[in-house]
């Protein structure tokens, strides 16, 4: 019953829109299919993904009040969680928030590896909806160069140095920095290593998959940034003028 609800809820859409922009696209190019996919998945999610990444944002900035309530209340760590919750609740922030957009990612990203792992086997079109037309067979190339049902280094890479810099805009500037050397900040510390550790993960788990889920990586991480600086970047450039 699950697989079943799985299939409707996500399997066939998806095969059937990615079907869908292949047979109408001119020249039929399957990596921009995924592309618009990808765009189009992005598009539906936008509104939670903004209210996650000001979420992640608000809690990066209130990081020095953190450190202030650990250091103070260091040998009690039930009265560092019972304050640090109630700066969150202050702040109106839920502190779990940034992981909701995560979790809904995951399912789609699962039955997107269904999709291009199975969904070109001459079998599947069967899960096409009766208002679209069977393509005679699909060329899974991207730009006549790289085939996207198969396993890509380069693309593998490509999806982990735009990991990289996705990951970089939301880490602060100062993390890992010290403010004192008899304090040093272990949550920066953290997120410096985080910032190397997202991307190689990710070229290790793309190594071995379909060349077409790293091009959906890639499209989601340069996406992602473009959110990002929208949403981030006049809050900051209006703080400047303010300033002035």
């Amino acid at each position: 019953m699950i697989v079943d609800i799985f299939n409707v809820v996500l399997y066939q859409p998806l095969f059937n829109i990615l079907i869908l922009f292949y047979q109408y696209l001119p020249g039929k190019d399957f990596g921009v299919a995924v592309i618009l996919l990808t765009v189009l998945i992005r598009l539906i999610l936008y509104p939670l993904m903004a209210k996650s990444i000001k979420s992640q944002k608000a809690i990066t900035e209130l990081q020095p009040q953190i450190r202030e309530i650990q250091q103070r209340f260091k040998q009690d760590k039930e009265r560092q969680a019972r304050e640090t919750m109630a700066l969150y609740r202050k702040a109106k922030i839920n502190p779990f928030g940034s992981f909701l957009p995560l979790l809904i990612q995951l399912p789609i990203l699962f039955a997107l590896y269904q999709v291009f792992w199975k969904g070109l086997r001459p079998g599947e079109m069967a899960n096409l909806y009766s208002f679209i037309s069977r393509p005679e067979i699909i060329d899974p190339t991207f730009l006549g160069i790289i085939n996207l049902a198969a396993p890509s280094i380069m693309i593998a890479v490509l999806a982990g140095i735009a990991q990289f810099f996705q990951t970089k805009m939301m880490t602060p500037a100062s993390a890992g920095k010290p403010k004192q050397k008899t304090t040093p900040d272990f949550s920066g510390m953290m997120q410096k290593q985080m910032l190397y550790f997202f991307p190689l993960f990710t070229v290790f788990i793309l190594w071995g998959l379909p060349a077409a889920i790293g091009l959906y990586w890639i499209v989601t991480a340069l996406f992602s940034i473009l959110q990002q600086y929208f949403i981030l970047k006049p809050r900051s450039e209006n703080l400047t003028a303010s300033g002035k």
